[in-house]
């Protein structure tokens, strides 16, 4: 392996690790020092791959947005599949969803040093934004819904980023049941939205 790949292989390893104990203790408790700790590295080797924790945190939500745009790529699976691809990949790590969230809102005003991640961050979102609305538009002119596109699009997001609060709430967790149960019934909820709304002529 040649010092390229053995620099990205680390890389990957050094995010891995970084989000785990960044899910399990929080901002306050995932340090470099325990990071560098976990991964048997001198701190000054985490410094090659990113000069900051707020830097860290930046390409760890890159990362997250980089997966979901690969995902949305896949053209082989019809919109269904894709709504809860993604309503999935965040429902099943809510921490995940409800942490990165708080930490980008934080970083998008107090972060130091940050501002060409953002541009990167959304650059990403805007290739993801462009694959989703065609893929959006198709999807509810077979189903003939007159629902517009962006009022589809902002349901299925504040459905999704509410039901992963819920699941990441301490208070709701006593009373969800099943939370399998909870996700299919959150993904149903997501495709029947545009189902209600049907062309005037249909009405008349």
């Amino acid at each position: 392996m040649d010092r390229q790949a053995q620099f990205r292989a680390r890389e990957t390893l050094i995010f891995q690790v970084a989000e785990q104990l960044l899910l399990e203790n929080g901002e306050s408790g995932m340090t470099l020092d325990a990071l560098a700790a976990e991964l048997d590295l001198a701190k000054g080797t985490l410094y090659k791959h990113f000069q900051s924790k707020d830097e860290l945190y930046m390409m760890l939500i890159i990362r997250n947005e980089n997966m979901l745009l690969e995902m949305i790529k896949d053209a082989e699976k019809a919109f269904p599949e894709h709504l809860a691809f993604f309503m999935l990949h965040h429902l099943h790590h809510p921490e995940r969803t409800v942490l990165f969230h708080q930490i980008e809102e934080r970083l998008s005003t107090t972060g130091v040093g940050v501002n060409h991640l953002f541009t990167e961050l959304y650059q990403i979102r805007k290739q993801r934004l462009r694959i989703i609305i065609r893929m959006t538009e198709s999807y509810l002119e077979s189903i003939k819904s007159t629902m517009p596109v962006r009022d589809y699009l902002a349901s299925i997001w504040g459905l999704t980023h509410g039901a992963a609060a819920i699941l990441n709430s301490s208070f709701y967790q006593r009373y969800l049941g099943s939370r399998d149960t909870l996700r299919v019934a959150y993904i149903d909820q997501a495709l029947a939205i545009p189902k209600q709304s049907r062309p005037l002529d249909a009405v008349i």
